[in-house]
């Protein structure tokens, strides 16, 4: 018995100063790594900075305005905005409380806040309109909002794969983020903020690309801040608590008019591994992705002037990979030219 009690108090110290090692190596961590530096610029909006990247000179076509997704940032835009910005001003950032932006003040924000926030931001540093919005993913919803409020500074909206404001009541996947993924995310934000995760993930473990079609540069950089920061994990929990919300204001603008409205669809919705948990479960996958479909095709018909392109890619890759993004620059930039032509007669 005494020596059952003796192996415990030990296995208790050794795992007691295990611990104290890895707060110790973590907080030298936090104190002494180098940290990400936001490759655009901070903007003083209303007393939050929001991180902001405006390239490509204004010239007779719109300015374009490109949303992220709900996990998304700048830098996953970096193909759109590479291949637009020689030919007109394309304007991305991140949102309130998102990677290289600050979280503003105050809780309870509606999904009104982020329109008017941007409006703010683009009037800041000195943009004006006309404007085409381009959303991917839960970006496309942001764009509805903004152009609800806003409806004489939008000549345009591009969907990029976009979410629906009926896709949770429709589709088998029911949030943004599960119970299992967000308890996932509590602890990754605590590792975080420990300096435990970048010890492992920047010394213990090899830097792994991708392989998505972004430059490596740019997930070294992501690598960096989801290393240092619980900060980061915190954004996603409460992006899955405004999804909602996002999602029923954004289908208040059922009436695109006439206005200009290209939609990309991608035709990879799901990965195998998903696929075949659908299956266990009793839900037929293809019948998953049709619905998709069909909800991308009343995006499109949300306007009497609108275009759906399907795409050969998933729902990341659609705007990771350079190839396809060269695809939707170009539609986008014949719109911007038709749009340019009907303005500046």
């Amino acid at each position: 018995m005494k020596f059952i009690l003796k192996t415990f108090k030990f296995i208790g110290k050794l795992i007691l100063g295990i611990l104290i090692v890895l707060l110790f190596l973590g907080g030298c961590y936090r104190l002494f790594s180098s940290k990400s530096v936001p490759p655009g610029k901070l903007v003083n909006v209303n007393g939050t900075n929001i991180h902001v990247r405006a390239e490509g000179e204004k010239k007779s076509l719109p300015t374009i305005i490109i949303e992220a997704g709900a996990h998304s940032n700048t830098d996953m835009l970096h193909w759109l905005a590479e291949g637009l910005k020689n030919k007109t001003r394309v304007i991305r950032y991140d949102r309130d409380g998102k990677w290289f932006s600050e979280l503003s003040n105050g809780d309870g924000r509606s999904p009104e806040f982020y329109a008017r926030q941007l409006h703010e931001l683009l009037e800041k540093i000195g943009e004006k309109p006309p404007y085409i919005l381009v959303g991917h993913s839960m970006g496309g919803p942001y764009t509805r909002i903004f152009r609800d409020l806003y409806p004489n500074e939008v000549e345009g909206i591009v969907f990029i794969d976009s979410s629906h404001p009926e896709q949770w009541k429709r589709l088998a996947q029911k949030e943004l983020v599960t119970k299992g993924q967000a308890r996932l995310l509590k602890i990754g934000s605590v590792l975080a903020d420990l300096g435990i995760l970048g010890i492992y993930e920047n010394t213990l473990s090899k830097p792994v690309y991708q392989g998505d079609g972004l430059p490596q540069e740019v997930h070294s950089r992501s690598r960096s801040l989801t290393s240092n920061s619980g900060e980061v994990y915190r954004m996603f929990l409460r992006e899955n608590e405004l999804t909602n919300k996002v999602l029923m204001r954004a289908g208040q603008a059922k009436d695109l008019d006439s206005l200009p409205v290209l939609v990309f669809t991608a035709t990879e919705q799901y990965k195998e591994s998903q696929k075949e948990r659908y299956r266990k479960d009793g839900i037929d996958p293809e019948k998953q992705v049709q619905l998709w479909f069909d909800m991308q095709k009343e995006l499109k018909e949300l306007s009497s002037n609108g275009k759906q392109i399907i795409m050969n890619a998933s729902h990341g890759t659609i705007i990771t990979k350079k190839e396809n993004a060269n695809l939707i620059n170009n539609e986008i930039l014949l719109l911007s030219e038709k749009i340019g032509k009907k303005n500046y007669k």
